[in-house]
């Protein structure tokens, strides 16, 4: 592990006598159960997978009741079930070789006990953090595997299961280093490799996923979970034929796995092959499994319309789903269906459930974000910066465009990449993991950064410049220039200008009303964790702007600020001036930006290959009456 250091954020000892009411239910139906009372212990878990749908440990004692009846088929089942969603669960691998063995099954058996001797070989700390783990418990799950770590240092196997749970929390830079840690120790632990690869992905890493999973399939090179980790890094890096080749030949031996169809369907989608795309969503729709997912990537197909049948199919789909996230997926959905019928009270209802329901999974911590943008102002002064005038990389290539999402960023992005000297790529995560490397490890230290800024020195600010053009090389197809359209670099511009001095910013701006409200309709596939309350996505707009306007203080002219609204009514001017800015010859074809044929992956994909429209500039008037609390967080800046 670099440095040494584990991240840390939970100091407790494991829980001991904890007993939540999942635990207690089970207790319940072991009890009945033992007392015959068989008719009793079903109907008990049937009550507790309505608050429960993912609980392996539910299934496993579901199944000792089919066992107790000699229901040798539907234990099988159940036992099956419950190491689908809990692997950690050595008494149903055991079963699950019986019952294979007595069934025949003696290739299933051999699988069954390679697993079972596994969990079995695993210390105590760590199958019950396992467990947990798999069990959406994160915080037990945590003390149980930070306690063991604490007394055996870094142990991979436990460095591992920290690692998921970091995934979990979609705290990736985190899983990352653990994961990295792990594979220096044992470089063959495939899994974890595995695992680093997904992890990849998540970051938007797609090069180094696809390093992983060359490396895996030079072991086996017919590996079905490899070759989708694979697969899904040629679709990151726009080589859709390759993925779509693979993700097709996986679907011939499981042409049911939701998951892979809807990968499929993604991958159709952004080669730009959208009615292929609408089909095979609509497919998977009927599947369990993907039923949230294909109705809401149907609803991000802006020109897509639902027919009253797909409602009454998400209605009933949403009201019955057990897991969180399927039944957030459907109101996302239902919310933009309703909205397309102007049903807009409706909409909104299904807009704050959903929201209301993602909000409740993550965790978030409003000031923790406050506080860093301010830190940013504090350390970057105007003097601080002068101070350092001329340092860093002296090369011209990239534009960065940064802002809020749902700002018209898209639509800069495809005017510059229609230009002959400018190569459009992606969201890139090459700033986000510089900056990351700075970032305190330890819950209650004091931030390293911005404040570290001041102790690098002009070499390490050159090196990183070069670092960063070196890494997103692979993102370029050979112009001059290109873009880096992350959204929350605008956190970071004072690291961007240190390393990067000549490199282009431009700040895309919505009104602060359209922009919010377009945030809080919209799931997104990770981050932007601000979005899903009105408060805290006004408090979040109004520490954007406050930190944008230190920015133009401390780097006048640095940053050249687009509204969306001004691209809309004055499309020629606006182009001209952002090419001005930029060092470019005007175009024609920066006018015509919707002929222009590239790979766009933002949820903005089917704007952008149309021409200029007015459509979306006051959508959010039909929410007013329920927006008040938006308003009031964003104060005057309301009225702009």
């Amino acid at each position: 592990m670099k440095g040494g250091i584990l991240p840390v954020t939970v100091q407790t000892d494991p829980p001991e006598n904890a007993e939540d009411p999942l635990e207690s239910g089970l207790a319940r139906a072991r009890r009945l159960r033992s007392e015959g009372e068989h008719a009793a212990a079903t109907a008990l878990l049937s009550e507790l997978e309505v608050a429960y749908p993912s609980s392996g440990l539910l299934w496993q004692e579901r199944a000792f009741g089919y066992r107790a009846r000699r229901d040798t088929v539907g234990a099988m089942s159940a036992f099956r079930r419950a190491v689908e969603l809990n692997d950690a669960l050595p008494d149903s691998w055991l079963a699950l070789v019986e019952l294979y063995r007595a069934a025949g099954l003696l290739a299933d058996a051999q699988h069954a006990a390679a697993c079972a001797g596994k969990m079995r070989s695993l210390p105590p700390q760590l199958l019950a953090g396992s467990s947990l783990l798999n069990e959406g418990r994160l915080e037990a799950a945590e003390q149980y595997i930070r306690g063991y770590l604490r007394e055996h240092g870094h142990d991979i196997d436990g460095m591992r299961l920290l690692a998921q749970a970091n995934v979990k929390r979609e705290a990736y830079d985190d899983a990352e280093l653990l994961l990295e840690a792990v594979l220096e120790a044992a470089p063959d632990y495939h899994d974890a490799r595995l695992e680093l690869g997904n992890v990849m992905l998540h970051r938007r890493r797609f090069l180094p996923a696809l390093m992983h999973a060359r490396h895996l399939l030079q072991i086996e090179p017919r590996h079905p979970r490899w070759r989708r980790l694979y697969a899904s890094a040629c679709d990151g890096l726009g080589e859709f034929d390759e993925a779509l080749a693979i993700y097709r030949e996986l679907l011939s031996d499981t042409p049911n796995d939701a998951a892979l169809r809807l990968a499929t369907a993604h991958a159709l989608r952004n080669s730009g092959d959208t009615r292929a795309a609408i089909e095979e969503f609509q497919a998977v729709a009927g599947i369990p499994g993907g039923t949230g997912g294909a109705f809401l990537a149907l609803a991000n197909i802006k020109r897509f319309r639902f027919r009253d049948e797909d409602i009454g199919h998400m209605r009933r789909a949403e009201a019955e789903a057990g897991a969180l996230a399927e039944r957030y997926q459907l109101c996302f959905a239902l919310g933009k269906a309703l909205e397309d019928r102007r049903e807009y009270e409706e909409s909104f209802h299904y807009y704050a459930r959903g929201n209301a329901l993602k909000r409740s999974e993550m965790v978030y911590k409003p000031e923790v974000e406050e506080r860093s943008l301010r830190l940013q102002a504090a350390v970057c002064t105007a003097e601080f910066m002068a101070e350092r005038a001329g340092v860093g990389c002296p090369r011209p290539d990239p534009i960065f465009i940064v802002g809020l999402p749902r700002s018209g960023s898209t639509l800069i992005e495809q005017i510059l990449a229609s230009h002959s000297k400018v190569d459009g790529t992606m969201e890139l995560p090459e700033i986000p993991r510089l900056v990351q490397q700075f970032r305190d490890r330890r819950a209650g230290d004091e931030p390293r950064y911005p404040a570290i800024l001041r102790e690098l020195t002009r070499e390490e600010l050159e090196r990183m410049g070069e670092i960063y053009l070196e890494e997103t090389r692979v993102y370029r197809r050979g112009a001059p220039f290109f873009i880096d359209k992350m959204p929350r670099n605008f956190h970071d511009i004072g690291f961007i200008h240190l390393i990067l001095p000549n490199a282009r910013i431009i700040d895309a701006r919505r009104e602060a009303m359209a922009c919010c409200f377009g945030n809080f309709k919209q799931l997104f596939v990770n981050g932007q964790k601000a979005t899903y309350d009105l408060v805290e996505m006004g408090h979040y707009y109004r520490n954007y702007v406050e930190l944008m306007d230190h920015w133009d203080t401390v780097l006048p002219g640095k940053v050249l600020r687009v509204r969306h609204v001004d691209v809309v009514r004055d499309l020629q001017g606006s182009v001209r001036r952002i090419l001005d800015f930029c060092g470019l010859d005007f175009e024609p074809s920066c006018l015509e930006f919707h002929k222009t044929e590239r790979v766009v992956r933002t949820l903005s994909a089917d704007q952008v290959r149309r021409p200029i429209n007015s459509d979306g500039l006051e959508q959010w008037r039909n929410y007013e009456p329920w927006l008040g609390p938006l308003k009031a967080a964003l104060g005057p800046l309301a009225e702009n």
